[in-house]
């Protein structure tokens, strides 16, 4: 008996097409893993450094609720999420960094630039006490934001962002008591500024950053150093970059730089680490007027233990900044914003009236701000005095 198989053309059609398929897609994995092994830089991070850049390095969060995403770029989206600082390309040309700089934030120096012993950038701001009125009618300017927030004690609203139960907490401004009256004041992104006006111009050297300290957050500092003095507190400002020319790393430099000003001030409980909001909404402007004058809105970040770093101050550092919020919503309502409380440690257990203060955003100028730190003063002294 003789067999005969029949062939169909069509299927050894299909199973050839099927074994070029897999060939080719073999040879496409092999040339991408070959192309990676060859042009993809290789990090190592220890469980430490980890803890440092994911702990420390995120900040600055916005709220992405009602955001029109059409209007938000890839950049921009990243910025906010991590906490960096876009870079455009001709500025990673013009900034050369070293890369082992970028490995360990616990590793890199200090930038001895511009800091308190440096007065050749410092545009004196001489304060006048007479200047701040105490009785005057605010008025919050609608935005498009809603400031939203999930908890409320004595008045103060809380965007609890922490891995905790603030109720099972008993927080309570009347815990806190302030007797000295050295105040820090230093700022861990020096390079934040705003929104450029004809009497506020200046050189970028990044995306609403600049170095120039007369016109950056730096400046900001100055004038809420300004009205302190003025009101008889020993203010201790400190300009350091410690954002450029790298970002990353930023709060490990700062560490150093505050823990350094501790050791010469050993009395100093009030430490103010000044910024700006990181809205990716370049027109947000979140600000009250306050009389006849228009403030930029201010914010609380306090920081917690809730990222596994030790901070045994974060529960004093809430009390106190609730303290001065409600003080603040008492004699110009509006003026702040509710406190947002973080997993993330922001070095602020330093102290227990250790903070991050946000000075409007993006979309603020620099002369709101610079009304915003005449009320800030008044409101802290008064904080002070109770």
């Amino acid at each position: 008996m003789i067999r005969i198989s029949v062939v169909s053309t069509r299927d050894v059609v299909r199973k050839s097409i099927k074994i070029i398929s897999i060939v080719v897609l073999l040879i496409v994995i092999i040339y991408i893993v070959k192309f990676s092994n060859k042009h993809l830089n290789k990090i190592e991070l220890n469980s430490k450094m980890a803890l440092s850049y994911i702990s420390e390095e995120i900040t600055m969060l916005g709220d992405f609720n009602d955001i029109d995403f059409s209007r938000v770029y890839p950049e921009q989206i990243l910025s906010k999420e991590l906490g960096f600082s876009y870079v455009s390309k001709v500025e990673e040309q013009e900034i050369e960094v070293d890369d082992n700089e970028e490995k360990n934030t616990e590793e890199q120096e200090v930038i001895p630039t511009n800091n308190i012993e440096d007065e050749s950038n410092n545009q004196e701001h001489v304060a006048d006490m007479s200047d701040i009125p105490e009785n005057q009618s605010t008025e919050l300017i609608p935005s498009s934001y809603k400031q939203t927030y999930n908890f409320e004690v004595e008045g103060v609203k809380i965007k609890n962002e922490s891995k905790y139960d603030l109720d099972t907490f008993n927080l309570s401004s009347s815990n806190v008591c302030i007797t000295s009256k050295d105040i820090i004041i230093f700022h861990t992104h020096t390079c934040e500024s705003y929104t450029q006006t004809e009497n506020s111009q200046y050189e970028a050297s990044g995306n609403y950053r600049t170095t120039d300290l007369s016109h950056s957050v730096a400046h900001v500092g100055d004038v809420l150093e300004s009205y302190l003095k003025s009101f008889g507190y020993n203010v201790i400002h400190d300009k350091t970059y410690h954002d450029y020319p790298a970002y990353n790393g930023s709060y490990g430099r700062s560490l150093k730089t505050v823990s350094s000003l501790i050791q010469k001030n050993k009395d100093v409980e009030i430490i103010i680490d000044l910024h700006r909001d990181a809205m990716s909404d370049e027109t947000y402007a979140p600000k009250v007027k306050i009389g006849d004058e228009y403030a930029a809105q201010i914010m609380f970040v306090i920081g917690t233990d809730g990222s596994g770093l030790t901070h045994d101050n974060w529960r004093k550092n809430l009390e106190y900044a609730i303290k001065v919020q409600k003080i603040g919503n008492e004699m110009y309502p509006g003026l702040f914003k509710p406190i947002i409380v973080r997993n993330a440690r922001y070095n602020q257990n330093l102290s227990k009236a250790a903070t991050i203060i946000e000075f409007g955003a993006t979309g603020n100028t620099l002369e709101e701000c610079e009304v915003s730190a005449k009320y800030l003063a008044k409101v802290l002294d008064k904080v002070v005095e109770q």
